[in-house]
């Protein structure tokens, strides 16, 4: 017979409902508390973010206020401008216009196209930049300007009414004028002086019945020569003044180089002067007035053989020397006339073109003002190289012939010269 040992089981005894419900109070009072206290974090960050959002919404008023001032301010500006503005959109239509303008092109201009606008009341001056109103104010001027307004296409056109301060301009360029025609007159009534004074005594000296004749001719022959110099400088000085309307002809610059060589050599030979041309290879033609061309280099060749005879004349082993060279820069010919005479000091060359202005006893002092003014007339210039003991060098810029339709000297008494 087996002997079993009887088993042990552990029982738990449940708890007491007071206990469970305890616990479940604890639980509910644990949530509660923390749902408080989040509630609170909560509440206290919406007050954090309501005064935030307050400040924010009076930042943004302030500075809407002070928007539409600034807008108010600039509408009245706007339209207080004595100019004329005008506000383009990428497309080239008018978003926006002060009254200024309107005045200047005409009401309702927005949505109209500014090109458009510009072709119906506004006709190009001779001045880039400047426009003569053809509608309402006729013969008005305005400077008109286009600036670009964003990155999105948008433009600013300003009309500036220039009308006055072009009048006063032309005013006073012509004031200018006369102040240099009043001067110029005094200097040709003391350039006249002389050489009537002269051909007056010589004249006089005619009346005594008991002048041998071999004196009396003399004495003639001097008095016409003064006049002939009075003749001369009354010319040049009209051709100076008035003007010389170049017709348009085709110049070769081989037939003007012998035309110039079979002036000159004879009068180099006279002065003991040796005379040299260098001519270019191609046969390039130029376009003006032949007569005036040639006329202008004849001058300054001769210039150039009375100072390169100074050197045939002096104690210097080296004699006169003249030389015409034609260069060509691109579209232009370059004739270069360069003597080995004792040259000039920058005071005289820097007023070698000044009408009236001369070194030499029996000179006018128009000859180089005219030869620059043929020169520019042809739309070239003449430049002086110079100094003390090295000659002088002229060098006359034309441009090669190309379609035009005449030239004509006109003269600007502001800068005594041709434009």
């Amino acid at each position: 017979m087996t002997n079993h040992a009887p088993q042990v089981v552990n029982v738990q005894e449940p708890q007491p409902e007071s206990q469970r419900l305890a616990e479940a109070f604890r639980i509910f009072n644990q949530a509660s508390e923390e749902l408080s206290t989040a509630y609170t974090s909560l509440q206290g960050q919406v007050e954090a973010l309501t005064a935030e959002l307050a400040a924010a919404n009076g930042a943004l008023r302030q500075q809407y206020q002070e928007k539409a001032a600034l807008t108010e301010r600039l509408s009245v500006l706007l339209s207080a401008l004595p100019a004329g503005v005008v506000v383009l959109d990428a497309d080239g239509l008018v978003v926006q216009a002060n009254p200024a303008a309107e005045e200047t092109l005409g009401d309702a201009l927005a949505g109209q196209a500014w090109d458009k606008v510009e072709r119906t009341h506004l006709v190009a001056s001779d001045t880039p930049g400047e426009f003569v109103n053809d509608s309402a104010n006729a013969g008005r001027r305005y400077a008109v300007t286009v600036t670009a307004l964003d990155s999105a296409g948008g433009r600013i056109v300003l009309l500036h009414d220039i009308t006055e301060a072009h009048r006063l301009k032309a005013q006073a360029e012509r004031h200018e004028r006369l102040a240099a025609m009043g001067e110029m007159a005094a200097q040709l009534a003391h350039q006249l002086r002389t050489p009537l004074a002269a051909a007056l005594l010589y004249t006089a000296n005619l009346e005594n019945p008991e002048l041998p004749e071999t004196m009396r001719i003399s004495i003639a022959q001097k008095a016409v020569a003064r006049l002939r110099h009075l003749e001369r400088l009354i010319q040049e000085m009209l051709l100076f003044a008035r003007g010389e309307v170049l017709g348009r002809e085709e110049i070769f610059v081989a037939d003007l180089l012998h035309e110039l060589r079979q002036t000159i050599e004879p009068l180099a030979r006279a002065s003991e002067v040796t005379f040299h041309v260098e001519e270019l290879a191609d046969n390039m033609p130029l376009q003006g007035n032949r007569k005036a061309i040639a006329g202008a280099l004849t001058n300054l060749l001769e210039n150039a053989l009375q100072a390169a005879s100074h050197s045939a004349n002096s104690t210097k082993t080296v004699g006169g020397e003249v030389v015409l060279a034609v260069r060509r820069y691109e579209d232009a010919l370059a004739f270069s006339i360069r003597d080995n005479g004792p040259g000039m000091a920058p005071a005289v060359t820097a007023r070698l073109f000044e009408p009236f202005f001369t070194t030499r006893a029996e000179g006018t002092g128009l000859g180089l003002a005219i030869a620059r003014g043929v020169a520019r007339a042809h739309g070239g210039n003449i430049e002086a190289v110079s100094s003390l003991g090295h000659g002088t060098e002229f060098i006359v810029t034309l441009p090669l012939a190309r379609p035009a339709v005449g030239l004509e000297i006109t003269v600007d008494m502001t800068e005594n010269n041709y434009v």
